[in-house]
């Protein structure tokens, strides 16, 4: 980036890290520790599908390659109101590392495959024992994370997810501008 880019407010994209994903195991213990949330087993990769054979071919690929996971799930896919596409994986609630390891899969995939830039986000799905939801969602285009915790007739519960930013922030890299914190609503699988 250069000086008349600063000047003007012009910023670099951050780039995606991936593997950041591979903290979320470590973030949930933090999470049951300091929480009543539990991880449902469920998380989701959103993605704006392209047209042509070649997205076709790793899409299905992708299918293909979770799938073949005898503990887990078959791999769910959804479009959403927006034309957003939904992978969904399922996992035992207590196999976090697998579910986040699948969840990496889907996203390397499609970046290697030229489609980073139609990835979204990733969501890993929780609940507490009063059956509240929680997303802990990975924004792509970020690198970072937030917490979403949707309560019926599309509101959100502010005050937790500030609380889960706090008891998460040492864990996970959280998004520190809360206008980018999206509400996801009606995510699969959360």
């Amino acid at each position: 980036m250069g000086f008349l880019d600063a000047l003007m407010g012009r910023t670099k994209p951050v780039p995606p890290n991936l593997d950041q994903l591979f903290a979320l195991p470590g973030a949930l213990l933090t999470l049951e520790a300091s929480t009543d949330f539990r991880p449902t087993g469920a998380g989701s990769v959103c993605f704006r599908a392209a047209e042509g054979r070649a997205f076709s071919e790793i899409e299905q690929n992708v299918r293909e390659l979770l799938n073949m996971d005898k503990d887990s799930k078959p791999v769910e896919v959804s479009t959403d109101t927006y034309g957003f596409t939904w992978l969904v994986s399922r996992h035992s609630p207590d196999d976090a590392e697998g579910l986040v390891t699948d969840l990496h899969a889907v996203n390397s995939s499609l970046e290697i495959g030229g489609f980073g830039p139609q990835l979204l986000c990733t969501i890993l799905a929780c609940r507490d024992s009063g059956g509240r939801a929680l997303g802990l969602v990975y924004l792509y285009k970020r690198g970072t994370f937030y917490p979403f915790a949707p309560l019926p007739g599309e509101r959100r519960d502010n005050t937790l997810e500030l609380q889960i930013r706090g008891d998460l922030g040492d864990d996970l890299k959280i998004e520190p501008d809360l206008n980018r914190w999206m509400p996801i609503w009606g995510a699969p699988g959360l």
